[in-house]
This record gives structure tokens, C-alpha cells and sequence, in this order.
């Protein structure tokens, strides 16, 4: 049996917004496996966020750079929204994002990049920053895209100044046809993939794993119904039909025109355009998804549950 840390129930209950005893239960009940303590958690419906891939905690901003054949997207983080709001800051990431197509998403070509028209490094000059500041900032991600016969549309959410923001969006769409409105129809994707948080572009895309994931919580929780092993079946092939609407871009419903999906949209902008679309790939980098900022209540609770248990 393995030992469940006060850690560890706190990586859960950062994870899910589950209870600090239920966290613990579920820990418990799956050996300390922290996935499946997720899973068991969402079958017995006590996850209140387990489809998010973790809080967004940190501060910072998200940079945006390229053209219309290529573009880069960056994360830069500091402590606080003070700090991103300096001017010194924002120039650091526009300077950043500016070196990250050149580094084609690899994030130690990008570190060890010239920062602008210096002799210093990218990483170097973060440093420098942190020195000079007195607050702690990281270079976190970099990705990147390139269309052949097509082009690269971006948007950035809650823009502060030009390619900066704390959503930043690169869609890749390929086709013969227009250049211009391909790329004003690349523009609408791009707001609908922040806008949705699509996991990919179509089912055949998507991660294997999440896939067997979800089917094994939504059998336990038709299994639940008590109905028999056929209907059981059917049920879960009907849910996940229905995740694969929530997470698969091509099968969401385009926020643009709700009432048709993104597939629908991409063939009706083909007649507008004079040739099939293709979307290809896309990156969505929200500002500080995934980091934990402890809460200060923390090791109150932690005492409770001890003394309970």
C-alpha cells in the first residue's frame, strides 16, 4: 500500500477541486496512483475540474511573432501582473517572441538565442531582468508553425499592446485558393480556438491515452445506472460522442455561427476561398494553465484532515 503525502493530496485537490477527504479517499483507493485517483474522482462525480489540465496560477504574458507562412508563440512568467505591466517587461517578451521563429518551438535554441541585436543570450538576459526586478521570471514554452501552401493566422485575447496578451492562438491552415481570405477565415479560427480550448483537430489527432481515459470514467458511471451491459454500451458510445463535440475542434460548435460546426465553417469558407482548407495544426498558450499556486489555507487543512483520520 503506498504512502499518500499531505503532498499528494494536495496535487489532487489542485487537480480536481475535490474535497480534501475524498482526495484522500481516492488516493487511497487507487494505491496512490494520482491519474487514477482523477478518474475515480470523476466517476464518482467529485471532481468539480477535472477537465481542466491544471490552474492557472501564474503571472506573465504571452507573446506573439511571424508572418503569414510562419509564427511562434511564447510564455513568459513573472510573479505578479505589477511586474508584467512594466514597460521593461513587455518588452522583454516582445523581444523574445520577435528571436522564436528562428528557434522553430525548441525552448533551449530559443534560451540560448541573441536577445535582439545584443551579444547576450535570451536566457541570459532573463537573468539580467530577474537581477535588476528582484522578481523571479521564467521563459516556460515556445511553439511554432509553418504553412507551404497556405498560411499561419494568429489572435491574441486580452491584448496590452501589439503581440501581447494572455491568450495567444497560431492556426495553420493550408489551401490553394486566396491568400486574403483565407487568411480573414484563419483569423475567426483562431478567436474560436481560444475561445473553445480544443485538444486537436480531429478525433484521429487526439491522445490515445485521454481517449481510453475517458471511456473507462464514463463506463463506471453508466455502470452506475444499473441498467444492463447493451445499454451500458451504448450509453458510453453516446457520451463520448459527445466529448469528442467539447474537445475535437472539427466537431465543436463554431462560435462564429453556433449552429454549424467548425467543419461545416471550414467548407462553406472553401467557396469563399476557391479551394479546399485544410487546418493542420494549431497551439493555444493561456497564460499560466497548468501551474499550482499554493493557498495559504493549506496546511490548516492538511491538520484537520490529520485529526480525522
Amino acid at each position: 500500500m503506498a504512502t499518500i503525502t499531505a503532498a499528494m493530496v494536495k496535487e489532487l485537490r489542485d487537480k480536481t477541486g475535490a474535497g480534501m477527504m475524498d482526495c484522500k479517499t481516492a488516493l487511497n483507493e487507487t494505491d496512490g496512483d494520482m491519474e487514477a485517483a482523477v478518474d475515480w474522482l470523476r466517476a464518482k462525480g467529485l471532481a468539480k475540474a477535472a477537465k481542466k489540465a491544471g490552474r492557472v496560477a501564474a503571472e506573465g504574458l504571452i507573446g506573439l511573432a511571424g508572418d503569414d507562412k510562419e509564427a511562434a508563440v511564447v510564455e513568459v512568467n513573472s510573479e505578479t501582473d505589477f511586474v508584467a505591466r512594466n514597460p521593461s517587461f513587455q518588452e522583454l517578451v516582445q523581444t523574445i517572441a520577435s528571436a522564436a521563429p528562428n528557434a522553430k518551438g525548441d525552448l533551449e535554441t530559443l534560451g540560448a538565442s541573441p536577445y535582439g541585436e545584443t551579444d547576450t543570450s535570451v536566457a541570459d538576459t532573463l537573468k539580467e531582468m530577474v537581477g535588476s526586478i528582484g522578481e523571479n521570471m521564467t521563459l516556460r514554452r515556445t511553439a511554432h508553425l509553418t504553412a507551404g501552401d497556405g498560411v499561419v493566422a494568429s489572435y491574441m485575447h486580452n491584448q496590452s499592446s501589439p503581440g501581447l496578451g494572455k491568450i495567444g492562438v497560431i492556426v495553420a491552415l493550408e489551401s490553394a485558393g486566396d491568400a486574403d481570405a483565407l487568411k480573414t477565415f484563419g483569423k475567426q479560427v483562431a478567436m474560436h480556438i481560444a475561445a473553445a480550448n480544443p485538444q486537436a483537430v480531429d478525433t484521429d489527432s487526439l491522445d490515445p491515452d485521454l481517449i481510453d481515459r475517458e471511456r473507462a470514467v464514463l463506463t463506471e458511471q453508466a455502470k452506475e445506472s444499473g441498467k444492463p451491459a447493451e445499454v451500458v454500451t451504448k450509453m458510453v458510445e453516446g457520451r463520448l460522442r459527445k466529448f469528442y463535440e467539447e474537445v475535437v475542434l472539427l466537431q465543436q460548435p463554431f462560435v462564429h455561427d453556433p449552429d454549424n460546426t467548425v467543419a461545416k465553417a471550414v467548407e462553406a469558407a472553401a467557396k469563399d476561398v476557391g479551394a479546399p482548407i485544410k487546418i493542420t495544426g494549431f497551439y493555444r498558450f493561456a497564460l499560466g494553465e497548468g501551474i499550482d499556486k499554493g493557498e495559504s489555507d493549506f496546511a490548516a487543512e492538511v491538520a484537520a484532515a490529520a485529526s480525522g483520520a
